[in-house]
């Protein structure tokens, strides 16, 4: 567990689930989906469906929960663009409203990112998102991350293209910015 004030992430437990649930699959259009890659479907699945995948989740490496006073409010992750040459990207769900615009998102992706520079041989962390997503791209500057990548019109969302936006920070420049 890593934590900064009143955040915190960790591995997801099992005592997690039922809140991800109602966080992630209980709405057929939850406000989140909005901002996190709405090009793609979103689908509902039951509690029960849930449970049957719940291997998937706990103690996976690469899905941790963010909590907010003890309470979970979101989902940091991390997927292999290529894993050959640690090619990592991260992502990051605050998944109610009320949880945005507060640092909660700057101040789990800096545990998150703190977590995977220490424990990887990382040389690059990145985020992937797109134009329509202003607080995302905002929270990747405040983290330090450079604009390596700018793929015009290539996310089409209720009839507007949207540029997919590719951000980045090495190794190097995270420490650099932490010893300041």
């Amino acid at each position: 567990m890593y934590r900064e004030q009143e955040v915190s992430i960790h591995l997801i437990k099992e005592e997690d689930l039922p809140r991800l649930w109602e966080l992630i699959y209980k709405e057929e259009q939850p406000e989140w989906k909005k901002w996190d890659a709405p090009y793609y479907p979103h689908q509902t699945i039951t509690y029960e469906a849930f449970l049957l995948k719940k291997e998937e989740w706990v103690g996976d490496e690469q899905f941790w929960v963010i909590e907010v006073s003890g309470v979970v409010r979101g989902i940091v992750s991390y997927y292999w663009e290529h894993k050959p040459s640690n090619w990592l990207e991260i992502g990051i769900v605050l998944h109610e409203a009320h949880s945005w615009g507060k640092g909660i998102g700057t101040r789990a992706l800096t545990l998150w990112i703190d977590h995977l520079f220490t424990t990887m041989p990382l040389v690059r962390v990145g985020l992937t998102t797109w134009s329509g997503n202003e607080r995302m791209m905002h929270v990747g500057e405040k983290l330090g991350m450079q604009l390596e990548a700018r793929i015009r019109k290539v996310r089409l969302y209720q009839g507007t293209y949207y540029d997919s936006i590719h951000m980045g920070i090495l190794r190097e420049e995270w420490l650099q910015q932490k010893n300041m």
